[in-house]
């Protein structure tokens, strides 16, 4: 079994690739859908975020009120550390349970927003790194997602410095083309783990 890991910066492109990907017949686990898990009603997390960030963090049917958790972890770094004190290992755990089972599979890709910031990288046989620059970024969030400017550089300066993904990566994928032209990029990235996998 390959690990894989896969990152890019918020807007950068990545589930583009993770998609093009699973399509190919990797498995992937996917660590934003991690996040909302390790955090669900009754989870042990969830308590901590409560009893750390208050009522006010919750929703009416007891469930994460993600907006304003947001709102006070991307503008106060100490409440972002404190919650990733609190989410991270949860979610490795979690990925940990998925690899195992996962028995069988040439190529596991851990898709990952956070990868180098949680210093999972290492962890990985091969790391995959999706690559805009920051103004791509910007423009791609603020048109797709509804954010403003300030909103959208705010979320680029919470994740790791561009600079720190690309020294982790052993393949940089450029997204500052067209979807085609990363998908063809995709394509031969494949056929380069399979060869991997049966080297």
């Amino acid at each position: 079994m390959l690990r894989v890991g896969l990152t890019g910066g918020i807007g950068s492109g990545k589930s583009t690739v993770s998609a093009r990907l699973r399509e190919h017949g990797a498995v992937v686990i996917d660590y934003d859908v991690l996040a909302r898990e390790a955090v669900e009603v009754g989870s042990p997390a969830l308590a901590r975020i409560r009893e750390r960030f208050g009522d006010d963090v919750i929703a009416d049917d007891g469930s994460l009120d993600r907006p304003a958790l947001g709102a006070l972890v991307f503008s106060d770094d100490a409440a972002r550390r404190d919650l990733e004190a609190i989410t991270h290992p949860a979610i490795r755990d979690l990925a940990r349970a998925r690899e195992e089972q996962a028995i069988g599979a040439d190529v596991v890709l851990h898709d990952h927003p956070l990868l180098v910031e949680m210093g999972m990288a290492q962890g990985c046989d091969v790391v995959v790194v999706v690559d805009v620059p920051p103004e791509v970024q910007v423009e791609r969030l603020v048109r797709d997602r509804g954010m403003s400017e300030d909103e959208a550089r705010a979320r680029l300066a919470a994740q790791a410095d561009r600079d720190d993904r690309r020294a982790a990566a052993d393949v940089v994928l450029d997204n500052s083309g067209s979807v085609a032209d990363l998908e063809s990029a995709v394509d031969r990235l494949w056929s380069d783990l399979l060869a991997r996998v049966h080297a």
